[in-house]
């Protein structure tokens, strides 16, 4: 697998590709957010490691455009402060995990090698190319496409899989825990709040009026659940 590692410090970044090339993996190295946008579009990467602070761009603003412009890659967010807030910032930004320096790099390496095996379990969602619909949206399950009515709506893999287990369960109320275990994995070691983040996201691209949703009912105490018409 090809991973992108944009760190600019030079010795964070040579300790990283070591220990991921030992492990299988063809690295990529960037020193700047400008650079590692740029080495995308050249190599494609499975995932992108983006460090917060950057020269130039910042690595929230690299992992914007990587998730409007690359919607299946996988990215996680290496900061060095570990507080909630830059957590919640590269989450809502779009990033799938994120790792906190000084790390373990036997725990990094797992962390992103589960991060692949959800990215491929994705992929293989809706092999039986059937129709889901409900209320005014149409989802594919073969192109992993949704539309709400005439108009299309770009997903990221994990919000693809959130809407596929509302749409195939309306009416069914589901606990984060649930939600985090369907999608995210049993092996996810990651904060829980990527959970309410993806719900924030998925609003914002789904819902009339996000502030009063009318698709994604909250349930208080427990969870989520698709509201019925």
């Amino acid at each position: 697998m090809k991973i992108l590692i944009c760190e600019d410090e030079s010795s964070i970044r040579a300790f990283l590709k070591i220990n991921f090339e030992r492990n299988g993996f063809s690295v990529i190295e960037a020193g700047s957010g400008e650079e590692a946008l740029r080495l995308t579009e050249l190599e494609k990467p499975h995932v992108a490691v983006l460090d917060v602070m950057l020269p130039g761009i910042d690595g929230f603003e690299v992992c914007r455009r990587l998730r409007e412009t690359h919607p299946n890659i996988g990215i996680i967010m290496l900061t060095a402060k570990g507080q909630d807030l830059d957590k919640i910032s590269g989450l809502e930004h779009g990033a799938d995990d994120y790792v906190v320096k000084p790390f373990n790099p036997t725990e990094f390496i797992l962390r992103t090698k589960a991060l692949i095996r959800r990215l491929e379990d994705a992929k293989g969602i809706g092999e039986e190319g059937k129709l889901l619909v409900s209320r005014v949206f149409t989802m594919d399950k073969y192109s992993q496409t949704l539309k709400k009515g005439e108009e299309y709506i770009e997903l990221t893999p994990k919000e693809f899989a959130i809407m596929k287990i509302f749409l195939e369960n309306e009416g069914k109320a589901f606990s984060r825990d649930e939600l985090l275990n369907l999608v995210w994995g049993y092996d996810f070691i990651g904060d829980p709040k990527i959970v309410d983040v993806n719900m924030r996201r998925l609003r914002a691209k789904i819902e009339d009026n996000p502030s009063e949703p009318r698709y994604i009912e909250t349930v208080w105490g427990t969870g989520y659940r698709w509201g019925k018409e």
